[in-house]
């Protein structure tokens, strides 16, 4: 197995960021504080790209460095790149706020 480079901040993560180009169908083990995520890349990720570490259901929150970044629009499997295409951002979005 090739080592890729990856960084996960928190075991609650959902993604994890590749610290360099890695190809499709990689095998990863991407370690977070003790706890190992076993990954086949569905696809190329790119440098600075999310991919899943864990499945993701539609409508279920994307947590990366510990912090919600955005809902999931269709089911995410693990390996897959996690993106503008599947991903709605929460960040600073005034449209999201409730008022009471």
């Amino acid at each position: 197995m090739t080592a890729y480079h990856t960084v996960m901040m928190k075991p609650q993560d959902k993604v994890a960021v590749a610290l360099a180009e890695i190809p499709a169908g990689a095998e990863l083990d991407v370690v977070c504080q003790g706890i190992k995520f076993k990954v086949v890349l569905a696809e190329a990720i790119e440098f600075g790209h999310k991919f899943a570490v864990v499945p993701i259901e539609v409508g279920e929150d994307i947590i990366k460095y510990g912090e919600v970044i955005g809902t999931a629009v269709r089911a995410i499997g693990i390996g897959e790149h996690v993106h503008v295409h599947n991903l709605e951002g929460k960040r600073g979005r005034g449209d999201l706020t409730h008022v009471n």
